[in-house]
């Protein structure tokens, strides 16, 4: 690079793949930081983000978005947060807040008492069960953060 040129901005959006694959985002409300780490989600990641965001805002209308920790959220404006999902190396892990409330319960266990986990495997994704899962949470108390 010359004395006084800069990066393509194109290559200054890329964002930075943090351990295990998940996209470097920094903090923000709406939906433009969502869509920001869905479009950094690695390999098959990036259609499964694409989905469960799909899924999401058509269960929920109006639903609030963010990302705080590298992890996109979702909730109801002035009620919390009630679902995210995070990137590791071989699946991506969905946290529901308020698991524990929901029927049937998610499968993965958490160290703290009310929060439940789904990871999805390539491929492994059941729609029906998690938009169902989207709308009761959506309904639960959200989690302040």
């Amino acid at each position: 690079m010359t004395k006084g040129a800069s990066a393509t901005p194109a290559a200054e959006a890329v964002p930075k793949l943090l351990s295990g694959g998940n996209p470097q985002i920094a903090k923000g409300y709406g939906d433009a930081p969502v869509q920001a780490y869905i479009a950094a989600m690695p390999g098959w990641k990036l259609d499964l983000g694409r989905r469960l965001d799909a899924i999401i805002v058509r269960e929920v209308p109006g639903v609030a978005k963010a990302v705080k920790w590298n992890t996109p959220l979702y909730g109801i404006e002035g009620e919390g947060w009630f679902v995210a999902y995070h990137c590791f190396e071989k699946y991506v892990k969905v946290t529901f807040f308020r698991g524990t409330s929901l029927d049937p319960v998610p499968p993965g266990a958490s160290k703290q008492p009310e929060v439940r986990y789904y990871d999805i495997r390539e491929g492994a994704l059941d729609e029906a069960q998690f938009a169902d899962w989207v709308r009761q949470a959506s309904r639960l108390p959200g989690q302040k953060m």
